[in-house]
């Protein structure tokens, strides 16, 4: 069997691997339009504060080790066309085009950043930031840039953002909402991190929209919203992404966003054709619907999902929390299941209950000993739907617990008596996981306010 993967990046990667293990006797093909393999975008920034060495870092295989497991790789390939009917794909190289043929086809077509519909986007020292080419120049001008704005808040933006502060670069960050990383966390924790970072001088433009991109002689000078006017030497876009599927329109059905339909067992509408990672929704359990979520860890688990299809079905892609961690400067922050922005998209009335509490005892002497915390929970069943944690202390494992949670539909009745372990140096006699749930409960005894 000849199996094609298109796309080498987290999906694509994980279906090869997954390929490699259940058709050791198959014809595994990878095709990458870039002149590299299996590129880790989510390492940019450990890349762009030197924490990395090199870009040859952030890869997860590369043409040598794919050549020595018996994958044909096929870098520089643009795949621009599928036939269903013949099965044959049509691939651009710098030496014209060709056609080939196959027997199944896995498309992981990934995602690409939005481009902001203003005048400017196309001057010098403007930048976007998705895949190895965009990294190494952003991290070039690094050196020589002094003032610079960041379009767009979200996680992507933060990580910019911090790194060229980190770089001694004076830098705004514009965004069109009212607060950073909205999508991610709730206000009560966002006034916390705006706050942070305007004492550390980073000027936070949140509200407003840029209406242009201005220079000179071909090189970028300013940037213009509704509110007003910065002057810079250098500009980061990062408004979002979109699916990199226009090439699949009238050959496989896309939605209205243009995320390639798929179902339980990533099979496209096409029978022999399977779809995994951004260009993709995903079952999302505290809604029971199917949302886009653009994640790592997400797209590898589509990977091995349709990877295992490929013969037959026999395994349904599991349900998500959209589970997250970040950290920027000294806060380290996470959360799963449904936050403010999306809770009443669940069917039943759903609440929330935020707490702050000590994570371990006084007698420890820990600095900065405090975790805030909120829950989303069902009004009347109590059953979770959602958490988020953030603290100096990091503590974002823990998000992986209540992951779980969300996923077990546990009640605050289970979480509140939940059997985690007590030692000093790690945690108290309640661990802040019972905590939360107490509180929610109204069980004022759950948050001891004692030396403990």
């Amino acid at each position: 069997m000849k199996v094609i993967v298109v796309g080498s990046s987290h999906a694509g990667y994980e279906a090869v691997q997954t390929l490699l293990k259940e058709l050791p006797e198959g014809e595994i093909h990878l095709y990458e339009k870039g002149s590299t393999v299996s590129f880790l975008s989510c390492g940019i920034q450990s890349y762009l504060e030197e924490v990395s060495n090199s870009l040859d870092e952030l890869h997860y295989a590369n043409e040598t080790s794919y050549t020595e497991q018996g994958v044909h790789v096929h870098t520089n390939s643009e795949v621009t066309n599928i036939d269903p009917k013949s099965k044959t794909i049509t691939v651009k190289t710098t030496e014209g085009e060709s056609k080939t043929t196959y027997d199944k086809l896995i498309l992981t077509p990934g995602a690409k950043p939005f481009q902001l519909p203003v005048d400017g986007t196309d001057l010098e020292n403007v930048f976007y930031l998705r895949g190895r080419d965009w990294a190494d120049q952003v991290k070039k001008r690094m050196a020589s840039a002094k003032k610079a704005v960041v379009i767009g808040a979200g996680y992507i933006g933060i990580e910019v953002m911090e790194a060229f502060v980190k770089a001694g670069i004076e830098t705004t960050i514009i965004d069109t909402l009212d607060r950073v990383l909205p999508t991610y966390l709730d206000k009560e924790f966002t006034d916390v991190l705006d706050k942070d970072l305007k004492e550390r001088k980073v000027n936070v433009q949140t509200g407003e929209m840029v209406k242009e991109i201005m220079g000179k002689n071909g090189v970028v000078t300013k940037v213009v919203t509704d509110k007003g006017e910065y002057e810079v030497d250098t500009v980061m876009i990062a408004a979002g992404i979109r699916p990199a599927t226009e090439w699949l329109k009238e050959i496989v059905e896309l939605d209205s966003s243009g995320m390639i339909e798929v179902d339980e067992y990533m099979q496209t509408s096409e029978a022999d054709i399977f779809a995994a990672g951004d260009a993709t929704t995903i079952p999302f359990n505290p809604t029971h619907s199917r949302v886009h979520i653009a994640l790592a860890s997400n797209a590898r688990r589509q990977g091995i999902v349709a990877a295992k299809n490929i013969v037959k079905p026999t395994m349904k892609m599991m349900g998500v929390q959209g589970t997250s961690g970040l950290s920027l400067f000294d806060y380290h922050f996470a959360s799963t299941g449904v936050k403010a922005i999306n809770a009443d998209q669940c069917e039943k009335e759903v609440v929330s209950s935020y707490v702050e509490e000590k994570i371990r005892p006084d007698f420890m002497h820990n600095e900065d000993n405090i975790v805030m915390m909120k829950i989303y929970y069902e009004k009347d069943a109590h059953i979770i739907k959602g958490a988020q944690l953030m603290s100096k202390k990091d503590v974002t494992a823990s998000i992986n617990t209540m992951a779980v949670v969300v996923e077990a539909e546990w009640t605050l009745e289970h979480l509140a008596r939940a059997d985690f372990f007590f030692q000093p140096e790690y945690n108290r006699p309640w661990n802040y996981l019972n905590v939360l749930a107490m509180e929610a409960l109204g069980e004022s005894y759950g948050s001891d306010n004692m030396l403990f």
